[in-house]
């Protein structure tokens, strides 16, 4: 069976959840990480009057010299996503044990996959947004997961493109 997709019906918690758990992760990796490192939340969480499955993801941004050591440290202390790609610019990390279920990605500020702060940025920005982005997972709740990340990455592309 795929996995699926499933919305918390108490999104309130589910934020609060994953901003205490982004405050332990950045306390812990803050003194680990080179000091021009961003530690920033992205995703559902993130946003305010977002729908979420309750998950919280995380984006550390690091100049380019600085990418291979990032990625050792991140390396040491999570698992890495095998589910998603990995480049010379990019990796993601995941910790299930963590409660909510914690994600990462390692991105090189300008690089290739430097897109995640600024998605989260504009769906800040624009409650009209925020209101299609729900709209979108309301319509892919309890359906397959693969089904609603084409469609999440379509909306992130348009989003991306000022095609709004």
């Amino acid at each position: 069976m795929s996995e699926q997709l499933f919305l918390l019906a108490e999104t309130e918690t589910a934020r609060q959840l994953a901003q205490r758990l982004f405050d332990d992760i950045d306390a812990q990796l803050r003194p680990l990480l080179p000091v021009e490192a961003e530690i920033r939340h992205i995703g559902a969480t993130a946003i305010p009057g977002c729908l979420t499955k309750g998950d919280l993801d995380v984006v550390i941004r690091v100049p380019v010299a600085d990418f291979p050591c990032a990625d050792a440290v991140l390396a040491s202390r999570f698992a890495r996503n095998g589910g998603s790609v990995r480049t010379d610019s990019f990796s993601a990390f995941e910790d299930a044990s963590q409660q909510p279920h914690l994600g990462l990605q390692l991105t090189v500020i300008g690089g290739n996959f430097d897109f995640f702060h600024q998605f989260a940025e504009a769906l800040i920005q624009s409650p009209r947004l925020v209101e299609e982005y729900s709209a979108l997972k309301r319509a892919h709740d309890n359906t397959d997961m693969e089904v609603y990340r084409a469609a999440k990455n379509a909306f992130i592309a348009r989003v991306l493109s000022g095609a709004c």
